[in-house]
């Protein structure tokens, strides 16, 4: 959203569940700037949609942070990421969906399951390394 947008439009229960979806996000994203194994960028991007959707005050203060500015303007702005912000997640991608792998594989689970699971992973191998750009 732009300075010159309308605020917007969410109101009641659904306003206050977007603002506290986006805090948590904004939280876990802050903790990955620090911990190499929790992931930033993708908690920092759920937390400008949830903030976006919910409180224009709140959306033009994180907007303003070095956290955002650092993390997902480029791809906000830009339509690209990084490669430090590509390479990280698809290692967590890849992670979260090789423990996945291995539990379906150690609980004899049926193989489509675990074929389609390797499909998504190489789609967003695809997706991330191909179709998003790479920012400078």
């Amino acid at each position: 959203m732009k300075q010159n947008e309308t605020p917007p439009k969410t109101t009641g229960p659904k306003k206050y569940a977007y603002i506290i979806v986006g805090l948590l996000s904004l939280g876990i994203g802050a903790v990955g700037v620090v911990l190499p194994l929790v992931p930033t960028t993708p908690f920092v991007l759920l937390a400008a949609i949830c903030f976006g959707k919910s409180s224009h005050r709140l959306h033009t203060w994180f907007t303003s942070t070095r956290l955002y500015k650092k993390n997902i303007e480029g791809m906000i702005t830009k339509k690209a990421l990084t490669i430090r912000a590509k390479l990280m997640l698809l290692a967590m991608i890849t992670g979260f969906m090789g423990l996945s792998f291995l539990a379906m594989r150690l609980t004899s689970a049926p193989l489509a399951p675990q074929f389609i699971l390797a499909v998504v992973w190489v789609l967003h191998v695809l997706y991330f390394g191909f179709w998003v750009r790479t920012a400078k």
